[in-house]
């Protein structure tokens, strides 16, 4: 079971890394724009062993999970407010949608106006960027309800709150999930951008680790982190994927093979 689901991701690594040697070796860039994958897992097992960079990725993930669950928790609320509303959904649907559509980058002018170069300005952004999906995820798990399963709760008199608490929460939560993760996904890229806008001074984080590698012209540093980062991503996005997993399992989506 282990080698199963280990056996292909190592297998692709391993492809990926002997592509990335073989461009190395094509000399299509000098070393030190291009280095090989050997200089950079040398790069990053040494910064690994130092204090600068858990510093780095604690400062990164407390700002990432604060915004997201700020971002969640707007989202959540303002989903459940439009999903059975009319009214708000004529109203506030389309501005919800397009929030969604706004490339983050285009806020942090405002954010770094309004709140200055503090770390208010990046989670302003975190949220602007990922509450929509959230929201959306929300509205689209309660229009995914049979009709069948809110009659049968009006003939049970179900009415407001305990509509959404006995059936229509548990009816979405599927959709909910999946508006989660990709809520994560708007939030961690805000988050990215933001600290290579952002930067805040007297803190060390990813982005600013980036920024230094950058300024430095320091490529085995900046792929390392770069690196890391793609890590952070894989493991954050595995673990909504087994919550997915078992949600659907649990509401008899999932076909077991």
């Amino acid at each position: 079971m282990v080698a199963r689901a280990v056996g292909p991701k190592v297998a692709a690594v391993a492809v990926f890394a002997g592509m990335w040697q073989l461009l190395v070796y094509s000399g299509w860039q000098p070393s030190f724009v291009l280095p090989g994958p050997v200089a950079v897992a040398q790069n990053l097992w040494h910064q690994l062993h130092g204090v600068l960079l858990w510093q780095a990725i604690a400062t990164t993930m407390s700002r990432a999970l604060a915004g997201f669950a700020l971002a969640a928790a707007i989202g959540s609320v303002t989903g459940a407010l439009i999903a059975r509303n009319r009214l708000l959904r004529a109203g506030i649907g389309p501005l919800v949608t397009g929030l969604q559509t706004m490339p983050a980058i285009a806020w942090f002018p405002f954010a770094i106006i309004f709140f200055g170069l503090h770390t208010s300005a990046i989670l302003f952004v975190i949220v602007i960027g990922a509450a929509p999906s959230v929201a959306v995820g929300v509205v689209l798990g309660v229009d995914h309800i049979s009709p069948l399963l809110l009659r049968a709760a009006t003939a049970l008199q179900l009415r407001s709150i305990a509509l959404y608490r006995h059936v229509i929460l548990p009816a979405a939560l599927p959709m909910f999930v999946a508006g989660l993760k990709q809520g994560w996904a708007f939030a961690w890229r805000s988050l990215m951008a933001g600290e290579l806008v952002v930067l805040v001074a007297n803190t060390s984080s990813i982005g600013v680790l980036l920024e230094t590698a950058q300024n430095l012209t320091d490529m085995p540093s900046a792929i390392a982190i770069m690196t890391v980062i793609l890590i952070i991503g894989i493991v954050v996005d595995a673990v909504f994927s087994f919550a997915d997993r078992q949600v659907r399992r649990r509401w008899g989506l999932l076909v077991e093979r």
